[in-house]
């Protein structure tokens, strides 16, 4: 005779699910502006959101670059966006992440190459807007084990860990061949996995937290408020 798992024994008590579901949320995001010059943007310009990728341990990932520009687009003060990836390829071989330019004087000489301007003006680019930062995990503990009976299986224990993402947004004005400003957002939250009879994985939320406070400030500052 086989034996099987009922759905409602599977089911741990809801109390526990609402009580754990309120420590996976608690996530802290704190978002700091160093503003270093004007800005502002007409409605025929537009914006490129790059990610930083000369960093020998880490690269930052194109998944946050997009989140970070397609929130840009959206709601009061929408900017236009030019994909990354879009603009990349458009502009290959000058924004790989060997060649692409480090500083704002680097992109002063790579303008007075034509092509390079001249897609530039295509584009109708104001700013580039380069990220920084990585999401890492730590802090480790506890443990799981899981087995498997004549009757079923089954999962106990629990583990947790803090997630850290921290990202920074320097913003180049292709105009003046300067940094205006610099934008860091830093989000940290505590992730858990408890485990009676299945696990449920409880995440917190820190990277999505860090690109919504992150592309929301950045918006504001391109537009000059």
């Amino acid at each position: 005779m086989k034996s099987y798992l009922t759905t409602a024994s599977l089911e741990p008590p809801g109390f526990l699910i609402l009580l754990l579901t309120i420590f996976a949320s608690c996530t802290s995001t704190t978002v700091d502006e160093f503003r270093q010059g004007e800005t502002g943007i007409e409605s025929d310009e537009s914006v490129v959101v790059l990610g930083r990728r000369q960093a020998s341990d880490y690269e930052t990932r194109s998944e946050f670059v997009e989140c970070v520009g397609k929130r840009m687009t959206r709601g009061d003060g929408a900017i236009s966006i030019v994909p990354e990836r879009q603009f990349i390829d458009a502009m290959f071989p000058w924004f790989e992440p060997r060649t692409a330019p480090l500083r704002t004087r680097d992109l002063e000489l790579l303008m007075a190459e034509d092509v390079v301007a001249r897609k530039m003006d295509e584009f109708g680019i104001r700013y580039i807007v380069w990220l920084d930062g990585v999401t890492e995990t730590r802090d480790r503990a506890g443990s799981l084990s899981c087995a498997i009976a004549p009757g079923g299986g089954a999962c106990f224990g629990g583990l947790t860990w803090e997630d850290d993402a921290n990202f920074t947004a320097m913003v180049w004005d292709v105009g003046s061949f300067s940094t205006v400003g610099t934008i860091s957002a830093d989000a940290t939250g505590q992730s858990f996995m408890p485990a009676i009879v299945v696990p449920i994985p409880l995440i917190a939320r820190v990277e999505a937290n860090a690109c919504q406070r992150l592309a929301d400030q950045l918006k504001q500052f391109v537009n000059g408020s």
